[in-house]
């Protein structure tokens, strides 16, 4: 069954898929930089609940949940919270960015790089680009989809592909476009959910489109849009995050059913008899070295050599068992974030990373 999935399905002609969005962005939504200040405290809008306020480090964290890790050209690293705003790490000191300071946002759910080197975040509010000196915003105003942004990814044409609640949006940095999906079940355990979510869009090697939904994962070659789910094999279909690996094999964390992955003809279930734990895996994430790292929610994070799982919980160095994701800088330092703040695997063990380090 699993050799026929790209054969059938839901199939939508490249004609079918036209511009929704009207307004064109300009530049009032552009905002110079303010000073860096604390972290506001004021409550995060369309953000899933934070838990109670922990006492380890306490303010000393640099937040008390880092959901997105990215590192720019500039070599400057960036830490995307779910209730600060963005944090910048330039190697000397932390700069806090929020809606003070003109970012779009509190809740930073993705962070990517174009080609000219700007840096794109998508928010609770939003849509942000950074050019090095200012922010400017994006929202429905200007034809973006929806304001609760989950995901964004910029193709190998440089096109901006936007993950939201509602659907698919597509930015080419004058106009919002509508990419059209298959409507899926709302999944009500989740904090925020509807029927045409998108967690996640990755580019694969061949240059097709693969949307991760509550529906299963969509692919789109350039012309059609082919969708696999349960019935071809996949762990589930609400799906969180997708990954093409190095050996061209695709990767799947879902919500309810671990990670799985698909070799191009089978779906393979990484679970208990793997010696891999939980259900609730968020993100996918393979390193310089290959190694393929995933956190599952209550069993800590694991990785994969291509033979075996390692699992690192409390016994390796974390203080938490909601850890969000993982990302490898330009100096191979390995960082991890989640509830709790940030942590970094020095190859052994991993520590906590406060405000005052240890950054190296």
């Amino acid at each position: 069954m699993a050799r026929s999935i790209f054969t059938f399905v839901i199939c939508i002609s490249l004609a079918s898929l036209g511009c929704d969005g009207k307004s064109e962005s300009s530049a009032k939504g552009k905002t110079k930089l303010a000073p860096p200040t604390k972290p506001d405290a004021a409550p995060p809008t369309n953000v899933e609940p934070l838990p109670p306020a922990f006492t380890s480090q306490g303010d000393k964290q640099l937040s008390r949940f880092v959901r997105r890790i990215f590192q720019d050209k500039r070599g400057h690293l960036w830490f995307g919270t779910n209730g600060d705003g963005v944090i910048r790490y330039d190697g000397n000191g932390l700069e806090y960015f929020s809606l003070k300071q003109g970012f779009g946002g509190r809740a930073v759910r993705a962070i990517v790089a174009d080609k000219q080197g700007n840096v794109w975040f998508g928010t609770e509010r939003g849509i942000t680009k950074y050019d090095g000196k200012s922010f400017t915003n994006f929202g429905e105003k200007d034809g973006l989809l929806s304001n609760s942004v989950w995901c964004v990814v910029v193709d190998r044409n440089g096109l901006i592909w936007i993950g939201t609640l509602q659907g698919v949006s597509r930015f080419d940095g004058k106009r919002f476009s509508r990419f059209s999906i298959p409507e899926s079940k709302p999944d009500p355990t989740r904090g925020v959910t509807s029927s045409m979510i998108v967690h996640s869009i990755v580019e694969d090697s061949k240059g097709r489109m693969w949307i991760a939904s509550n529906g299963g994962a969509h692919v789109y070659d350039g012309k059609t849009l082919t969708t696999i789910s349960e019935k071809d094999g996949l762990c589930h279909n609400a799906v969180n995050d997708i990954l093409e690996a190095r050996d061209g094999t695709m990767w799947f964390a879902t919500h309810h059913n671990g990670v799985c992955r698909f070799d191009g003809k089978t779906f393979t279930h990484f679970g208990a008899k793997h010696g891999v734990k939980g259900t609730e895996a968020w993100s996918l994430y393979q390193d310089r070295a290959g190694n393929i790292w995933f956190p599952i929610e209550n069993s800590g994070v694991y990785r994969f050599d291509g033979r075996s799982f390692s699992n690192f919980q409390e016994p390796q160095g974390l203080t938490t068992n909601a850890i969000q994701c993982v990302y490898e800088d330009k100096e191979g330092r390995l960082w991890l974030g989640g509830w709790k703040g940030l942590f970094r695997y020095d190859g052994k063990s991993i520590r906590s990373v406060a405000k005052s380090g240890p950054w190296h």
